[in-house]
């Protein structure tokens, strides 16, 4: 097991080291400057469309796709990844994270839009997502059915192991609970979930994610309103400690700049390929509507949640025990502020949040079977894969199972960057109709023959 270990961390030390911080900057910097920062500019719009009724005729609305992808970033990322980040790259790591969020939400914007304009029907709701468009505005079959499996594994299977683990160790530190017990429980209750169909997953997800957030955020707002004049000193130190400042020459920034692109990618998925899978079952007058609703996601994500998360651990000083890391220093770092019931509380937010995480990483996966192969018996096997990883995952080795998401993640986000990077000026194309469609007093609806679409025959659902 440790030369497993050793194998794959040296891999992905080479793709995140080289490869994708310098894609992810890429990338992104250049859809915020051809989008005039995107992301910023229409932040009050997306709010104003998150309240859009479209979807209530059968499909999925705007809100619930919202929810889908929203439960699938709001997990294990923002509890446990953010305070791994901390541990191994210090308070710095936490401003890479803001940064590849912020310049994320550019690349969201993009990859969601795409998802929604070449997303297909599949009964009365919708499906679609890189695969889809890798295949039909790309002309790259190869390229989606590489991507389909890759997401398949990554989230379905290496993810969802990844949740149930936290979930299982936060009930074992607060509880005391068996780890075979949390995994056999979570499993039957994966199973409940993900045989339903997307309109369970979405009604799950929707009642789901906005009380745990809003839970999280208010205990988390109490911890720094409670000590209030710490917070100028933990600025300090996390833009100090991000550039290195305070380290020794080296290698310290390098790790720090890593670590919080790894773990902020990992807590908002922005570029990575994943939430315009949700964004393409949302049923919307317009791509860019959910182009928009999808950046949101990532800022709610990183720039709210994760922050609270990292206040509290760097309010707290528990980053600074030797070998507390993971769930377990989040529990640490609230239960000193709040006393013992942090734990508990930690511990019931995590099987909230990793739970909706992974009934939202089972439906990406799904949209890709159903990519690859119209055979049921591929979805059903593919469902028993989830619930057994699932059961893998809770008493599996820590270490190992964070690896592996991080090694499949970056290269999912190769091929996905590579795609909307190509792509890329269906997005702008699209965005102008619908500031055109605005400046006239409309509400934006589109049709593909207004802009300049590859492949436009291939489209099925804007007419």
């Amino acid at each position: 097991m440790d030369g497993l270990n050793l194998a794959i961390n040296f891999l992905n030390n080479i793709l995140w080291s080289y490869v994708l911080i310098i894609m992810l900057l890429f990338v992104g910097m250049y859809f915020t400057l051809k989008t005039k920062f995107v992301q910023i500019r229409y932040f009050f719009e997306m709010i104003k469309i998150l309240g859009d009724s479209v979807g209530q005729k059968g499909g999925v609305s705007s809100f619930k796709a919202f929810c889908i992808s929203t439960a699938s970033r709001v997990g294990t990322g923002n509890l446990a990844g953010v305070a791994i980040a901390i541990a191994s790259g210090g308070p710095g790591a936490i401003f890479w994270m803001w940064l590849i969020a912020i310049i994320g939400g550019a690349s969201s914007f993009v990859e969601s839009t795409l998802a929604q304009i070449y997303k297909i029907k599949d009964g009365k709701s919708f499906r679609g997502g890189p695969a889809y468009y890798m295949e039909m505005a790309l002309n790259k079959r190869w390229m989606g059915v590489a991507f389909s499996i890759l997401i398949s594994i990554t989230f379905g299977l290496i993810f969802n192991s990844v949740q149930s683990n936290t979930i299982s160790l936060a009930f074992q530190e607060a509880f005391k609970m068996d780890r075979l017990i949390v995994g056999i429980i979570l499993s039957v209750a994966t199973a409940a979930i993900i045989f339903g169909g997307v309109q369970r997953i979405a009604n799950f997800s929707a009642v789901v994610v906005p009380v745990m957030a809003t839970l999280y955020i208010i205990i988390s707002m109490y911890v720094v309103i409670k000590n209030i004049g710490m917070v100028p000193e933990i600025f300090r130190d996390i833009v100090e400690n991000a550039f290195g400042v305070r380290q020794a020459v080296g290698g310290g920034m390098g790790a720090t700049i890593m670590i919080g692109v790894k773990r902020g990618l990992f807590s908002n998925e922005a570029g990575m390929g994943s939430a315009p899978n949700a964004a393409a079952a949302a049923e919307t007058t317009h791509p860019v509507k959910q182009g928009f609703v999808q950046t949101l996601g990532v800022f709610t994500d990183t720039i709210l949640i994760c922050t609270c998360t990292a206040f509290m651990v760097l309010i707290s000083g528990a980053h600074k025990t030797e070998g507390l890391t993971g769930i377990q220093l989040t529990q640490n770092a609230l239960s000193s502020q709040v006393g013992n019931w942090g734990n508990i509380f930690i511990a019931v937010c995590i099987l909230l949040f990793a739970f909706s995480s992974i009934v939202g990483n089972y439906y990406y996966g799904e949209t890709n079977i159903e990519f690859l192969t119209s055979n049921k018996s591929w979805l059903n096997l593919y469902r028993v894969g989830v619930i057994g990883m699932v059961m893998f995952g809770s008493i599996g080795e820590l270490a190992l199972v964070w690896n592996l998401a991080d090694l499949f993640m970056g290269l999912m986000a190769v091929l996905n960057l590579i795609a909307i990077f190509l792509l890329g000026k269906v997005a702008f194309e699209a965005l102008k109709d619908y500031n055109l469609q605005k400046g006239n007093g409309l509400d934006p609806t589109f049709n593909k023959n207004d802009i300049d679409l590859p492949y436009n025959e291939r489209v099925e659902c804007w007419d």
